[in-house]
C-alpha cells in the first residue's frame, strides 16, 4: 500500500530502523511515524547516547604546527539516521 504525504502529496517510502518503522516523503523530506513507534525511537536514541561515552577521545593540546582536523563521518544521534539516504 502506497502512502501519500499529508504535506505535499508526494510518495512516502517506508524505512525500518530496528523496531521502528518510519515513512519519509520523497518530495519534501518529511518523516512520519506511528505514535507507538515514537517511544521506541526515544528508547533507541537514549541507548545510542549511553554507549557513546566509550567513543569520546581526550582533546589534544592545540599547537600552530598541527594540521587541521579531517571531517568526522559518524552520526551525532541515532535519529540522524532517519534523514540520511
Amino acid at each position: 500500500m502506497e502512502l501519500t504525504c499529508p504535506q505535499c502529496q508526494g510518495v512516502m517510502a517506508e524505512r525500518t530502523l530496528g523496531h521502528v518503522t518510519t515513512h519519509r516523503c520523497d518530495g519534501c523530506g518529511g518523516v512520519f511515524l506511528a505514535r507507538a513507534d515514537l517511544g521506541g525511537l526515544v528508547e533507541a536514541e537514549n541507548d545510542w547516547h549511553a554507549h557513546q561515552s566509550a567513543n569520546t577521545a581526550a582533546l589534544p593540546r592545540i599547537s600552530s604546527s598541527m594540521p587541521p582536523p579531517g571531517p568526522v563521518e559518524r552520526s551525532r544521534a541515532y535519529v540522524e539516521t532517519l534523514f540520511k539516504g
